[in-house]
């Protein structure tokens, strides 16, 4: 699959952020019989952000719910930046990226609707998953295949990671 993107800035990235619902997740809530919301997470989007990390990208996780089953799988992948209960991305992805010392064409988002737009636009890198709202699609440099929840993640990484690998 070809990608808009290019070999140098995929080698550039230093920060990779992703929403959750809709990109990490399928963006359905699920509610428990106690009223606790439940979120789904795909195996193999897990397995490529522990690519990437290893490959030196800093992962973080902008989200505008907080739920603890966000803090759960942030750790279990090793996740140490998760911004939580926030509806301005953007701003939320800038200063964290201050905060690293990464700049915006060192940093990548991936989300999927109207407030994620500011973040993909503010990165170098943006990607938006295939089912996302036609606004980010818009804004994204890249429209995975994969719908957000099904792969998209998994998808995202493996094409950095190829990217960064390429002679």
């Amino acid at each position: 699959m070809a990608f808009s993107i290019s070999t140098a800035d995929a080698r550039a990235l230093r920060l990779m952020a992703f929403d959750v619902d809709g990109v990490m997740t399928d963006g359905r809530l699920h509610y428990g019989p106690d009223g606790e919301t439940l979120k789904v997470f795909h195996v193999h989007d897990g397995h490529g952000l522990k690519k990437l990390a290893a490959s030196g990208v800093t992962l973080a996780i902008i989200t505008g719910r907080d739920t603890p089953m966000v803090a759960r799988r942030a750790r279990e992948l090793g996740i140490e930046h998760v911004i939580q209960g926030r509806e301005d991305k953007a701003v939320a992805l800038a200063d964290l990226a201050g905060r690293l010392g990464v700049g915006a064409r060192e940093t990548g988002y991936a989300g999927d609707d109207e407030p994620d737009v500011g973040a993909l636009q503010w990165a170098q890198i943006a990607f938006a998953p295939a089912n996302a709202h036609a606004c980010a699609r818009q804004a994204a440099d890249h429209v995975t295949r994969a719908r957000g929840g099904e792969g998209a993640v998994r998808e995202i990484c493996d094409a950095l990671l190829a990217l960064r690998e390429a002679p």
